[in-house]
């Protein structure tokens, strides 16, 4: 390819607050519609917006996490355009003096790490949602203003990714960073985190950004990756036929997979930004900057790289354990009151813990078995053999019963009496003499076979370590 691919990233994250930015109203997601509205997030006549001090906070806290400069002033704006589900026919935005400014993030991509700079975090208000109604033959469409107010924190990066893996591991990386500061529940299910993505090409070596196609309103990851890929391959297929890319505005049609043309850039709208006249500006103190940044927690890159440093957990697992900030602290409590190696127990929390949750669909903030709970089943599983732990815990999913309590009562303890063991053995090898002489032919699967057996008979009691030395000895000495 003799295109080098250019990308930014436009990010709309609605921020975790119960109310709208500037009314009372509430923000809660899958209410009846239009009933969470008021005449100020409606735009009726002789109103006035009161700004959501919890939606400050958080906005403050995200662009300091992002290592943005703060603007000690810094005011609102009207930005004036018609669209239905806007009802003010502006929006509450920002335009010249944005919260934060000139910050980055770091990001790992195929081991290597690189910096995303980011232009701009401001604030705004969130539109309403057109609802299009899926009769046939349908031609009108239907506005919930519900969402119209909810605060909404838009994120905006320098045109520093050149492949759909670095947006990738950017676009993770945010929400995982939203998600551990806790101003979003970044459910992009129900549109609470969003992207833009503009994408242009240039020929390799050149200096001159080429003409930038923008992609508005996509609500999934998988999308985002889909139309940078496809429009790596559009714009790539016009520019060989030596026809120019258009600048203008696509939309993703996630059905046929194609981009489709919305408008040009040249028909874009003037929005007319002027200072916000209803909302006095504001003046961030010095003060106030450093208690925020007192409450970021340790981020997820460095906490992966503690866990990997000082537990000694694998990358690829810290990866999976840190991606979710109530899950690195549910395995950090395990390691605080365990004995037992930090591996053991990621290995639990990942291969276990994260399928009930999965198959569940509940989060580890809501798990029934708590990080004491795991623990004394990790302690207990050498006395009761692997496939019985994994028995005893899916008993704790379904009851919330402790480990030890289960074992006793379901009678789950090993068998480790040798003389009730030994003539179990015996049993098998008498209804298994083949595998018997194969052992003795120097065949060691045959042992594998016979253990099986037992551990079969024994439904899975007999102490494995036992169970093999007693095999081996009664083994070798049948073949003198």
């Amino acid at each position: 390819m003799k295109y080098e691919v250019v990308i930014g990233l436009e990010t709309h994250a609605e921020l975790d607050t119960e109310s709208k930015l500037f009314c009372g109203c509430c923000t809660k997601f899958g209410s009846e519609p239009n009933t969470q509205t008021c005449p100020v997030c409606l735009g009726l006549p002789g109103v006035l917006p009161v700004m959501n001090k919890k939606a400050f906070e958080h906005s403050l806290k995200a662009a300091l996490t992002l290592n943005c400069e703060i603007s000690k002033f810094t005011n609102f704006d009207r930005k004036s355009y018609y669209y239905p589900d806007l009802p003010k026919n502006y929006q509450t935005s920002q335009n010249y003096f944005n919260i934060g400014n000139n910050g980055f993030v770091d990001i790992v991509v195929k081991g290597k790490e690189k910096r995303i700079d980011i232009h701009n975090v401001h604030l705004e208000e969130e539109a309403g949602k057109l609802v299009h109604p899926e009769a046939s033959g349908a031609n009108y469409s239907l506005v919930d203003f519900n969402r119209a107010g909810v605060p909404l924190l838009e994120i905006v990066t320098q045109p520093d990714m050149r492949n759909v893996e670095e947006v990738e591991s950017y676009m993770q990386a945010l929400r995982c960073i939203l998600l551990y500061i806790g101003v979003s529940d970044c459910k992009m299910e129900e549109g609470s985190l969003r992207f833009e993505a503009s994408i242009s090409l240039r020929e390799k070596g050149s200096e001159t950004l080429g003409n930038r196609v923008e992609i508005k309103n996509l609500n999934s990851m998988k999308a985002v990756l889909k139309v940078i890929t496809y429009e790596i391959s559009r714009q790539s297929l016009l520019l060989n036929k030596g026809e120019d890319v258009l600048l203008e505005t696509r939309l993703w049609d996630d059905v046929n997979s194609v981009s489709r043309r919305m408008r040009s850039k040249e028909e874009s709208h003037d929005y007319r930004y002027f200072p916000e006249p209803d909302l006095v500006p504001f003046w961030i103190e010095q003060e106030w900057i450093d208690e925020t940044r007192a409450t970021i927690p340790e981020l997820p890159v460095s906490r992966r790289r503690r866990f990997v440093d000082e537990l000694f957990v694998s990358d690829y697992d810290a990866g999976i354990l840190t991606e979710d900030k109530f899950l690195a602290d549910y395995f950090e409590e395990c390691v605080k009151i365990s004995q037992n190696s930090p591996k053991e127990l990621s290995n639990w929390i990942i291969n276990d813990v994260l399928r009930e949750l999965n198959e569940r669909k509940t989060n580890v903030r809501d798990f029934v078995v708590s990080p004491e709970m795991l623990v004394e089943l990790v302690n207990i599983k050498p006395t009761i053999g692997s496939s019985i732990a994994k028995e005893v815990f899916s008993e704790m999913m379904n009851t919330g019963k402790g480990a030890q309590s289960i074992v006793k009562e379901k009678d789950l303890a090993q068998m480790d009496d040798t003389s009730e063991l030994n003539a179990i053995i015996i049993k098998v090898i008498e209804e298994n003499p083949k595998a018997a002489e194969d052992y003795g032919q120097g065949k060691k699967n045959a042992l594998a076979f016979l253990i099986g057996q037992t551990m079969k008979a024994t439904k899975g009691k007999a102490n494995p370590k036992i169970l093999t030395e007693l095999f081996k000895q009664r083994l070798s000495a049948s073949s003198k």
